[in-house]
């Protein structure tokens, strides 16, 4: 093993380039080993640590979407990145068409390695020949004064699970994580209604929502004039102030979905304030293509941009809305020209950091984000793709909406939960029409997300709800609460085996397979 290209040893570090300066100590501890630093000066790409690979390895991920799991590396091939999406995929998608990829973290059978933060580079890991090499990526960020290098530690436990839930408490701990962790149910339009949303569907679900004890209403994406023109609503919808005042009449903490660092091109936002985004060669940087238009980046680093997001979510928080649903946070994070010289992760950082602040003490649940630079910044998190009304067991998994993938994640990221923020395993979708999944498909996805203790919402038209629906919701409510442990979470199979103590049901085992979907559920 190495260290800056040195064989590892227990001591102090020094590596001076002409363009930077770096200082380091690295300390045995009584989990494996830690390095700490220091660096300045104009820093790219820097090669941290380098072990012999593994044949097998636990993988995740730089962003809510994308997959973490255990994966057999004599069967990963490269393949191309659609350069629409190319930044949902990777921070660093040029490397991804010649080597395989782990961000923040990478496991093997007893073993971990990874970084506790994300506040200046965006660390990853890459499978290099017969190498495992850790690397912090900085964007050729120009640092004045000395700022922290991003910690990165080597773990050893024999109990996976325990690996994983222990890394998650040094990151929680060195990330100061604050977030709301009162327990409660909501509902979201999107799963259902998609874009096709209209307002009196609204208010029939704002009736019907009764029923179910829902706490949080939540009108997703569909009521907006234009991404970035949040504050107008499309023809046939009510201003925001009397759609948030209609949910508080009816009951409900009033809830909202933006992806405030996106700016469609078509936006009034962006015909007002083309500068006002991240660019490349000093034109508009593609952040990514969505709703058939162009998706620019807000540049996170302006105090114009950052005023306007503190003012946007002021006015939605005085509104009455008080659960933000802050979506496709990656584009925050692209690579390219900023205002102020900052790295894309600081920009990110600085952009949630605006938005916690305005929102006070409501809740924020991050989707579509970078993981670790969001820690100790949002309550809630999104941990897996989106999921949809069939399994998707012939989709590939690369972030495509299915209910097995995001499943998947559910369990394999189950160890963030609770720890780092609310894990949001994504919606429970109990209808029994106008859907493909089965009802043991809709018992296999509702259970297992409760037994982890996860956030639950449903998305629904909650009209097409019968008495099925009613059942396992009611047995969901019933099987949260407890403390979860996934004993074969490097399962490289389809079938995971999790227990929880102390549920509202007592302790329970929940046996769950995938492919096959099957469940058994013992205990409840």
């Amino acid at each position: 093993m190495e260290i800056f290209g040195r064989k590892m040893m227990e001591g102090e570090l020094k590596v001076e380039t002409k363009d930077f300066s770096l200082k380091a100590e690295l300390r045995k501890t009584d989990f494996g080993w830690i390095l700490n630093g220091w660096l300045k000066g104009k820093v790219g790409r820097i090669e941290i640590f380098r072990t012999k690979a593994p044949k097998r390895a636990f993988l995740n991920n730089w962003q809510s979407w994308g997959p973490c799991r255990m994966m057999d590396l004599g069967q990963f091939q490269v393949g191309s990145v659609d350069k629409d999406w190319q930044y949902a995929v990777s921070l660093v998608p040029e490397l991804l068409e010649r080597t395989l990829l782990s961000d923040y973290f990478v496991a093997e059978d007893g073993k971990l390695y990874g970084f506790l933060t994300s506040k200046f580079a965006h660390p990853f890991f890459a499978f290099e020949d017969q190498d495992l090499v850790a690397y912090l990526e900085y964007f050729d960020t120009f640092f004045e004064d000395y700022v922290p290098l991003e910690t990165f530690v080597l773990m050893e436990n024999s109990d996976n699970y325990e690996l994983l839930t222990r890394y998650a408490e040094m990151v929680a701990k060195q990330n100061e994580a604050r977030f709301k962790e009162d327990r409660f149910t909501g509902w979201c339009s999107w799963y259902h209604y998609f874009l096709d949303l209209t307002w009196p569907e609204v208010l029939k679900n704002l009736e019907l929502a009764r029923k179910y004890s829902v706490r949080v209403f939540q009108i997703d994406d569909g009521y907006e004039a234009d991404i970035g023109d949040w504050l107008d609503t499309k023809e046939g919808f009510p201003k925001l102030d009397e759609i948030a005042k209609t949910i508080l009449e009816k009951g409900f903490e009033p809830g909202i979905w933006t992806a405030p660092f996106s700016v469609s091109e078509t936006s009034k936002l962006f015909q007002q304030h083309p500068d006002w985004v991240v660019k490349k060669n000093g034109a508009p940087k593609l952040a990514y293509r969505n709703w058939n238009r162009k998706i620019y980046a807000l540049d996170l680093s302006r105090e114009d941009v950052k005023k306007w997001l503190f003012d946007l979510f002021s006015s939605l928080r005085q509104m009455g809305f008080s659960y933000f649903k802050i979506d496709f946070l990656f584009a925050g994070a692209i690579p390219g020209e900023r205002f102020r010289p900052i790295s894309p992760v600081e920009a990110f950082r600085e952009g949630l950091r605006v938005i916690r602040k305005a929102v006070g003490d409501a809740f924020v649940l991050g989707c579509g984000s970078p993981l670790l630079p969001a820690v100790g910044l949002v309550d809630g998190m999104r941990i897996g793709p989106d999921t949809a009304p069939y399994w998707g067991e012939d989709l590939p998994d690369r972030g495509i909406p299915a209910a097995k993938w995001a499943l998947r994640n559910a369990i394999t990221r189950s160890f963030m939960n609770r720890r780092l923020w609310q894990n949001d395993p994504d919606c429970l979708l109990l209808r029994s029409q106008k859907t493909e999944l089965s009802q043991t498909e809709r018992e296999i996805y509702a259970y297992t997300c409760a037994v982890l203790d996860n956030m639950i919402i449903l998305s629904d038209d909650l009209s097409l709800y019968d008495d099925s629906s009613d059942r396992i919701f009611q047995q969901t409510l019933r099987l949260l609460g407890g403390r979860a442990k996934v004993l074969n979470v490097f399962n490289d199979e389809p079938s995971y085996l999790i227990e929880a103590f102390g549920t509202k049901s007592g302790d329970v085992k929940l046996e769950v397979n995938l492919t096959d979907k099957t469940f058994t559920l013992k205990g409840s």
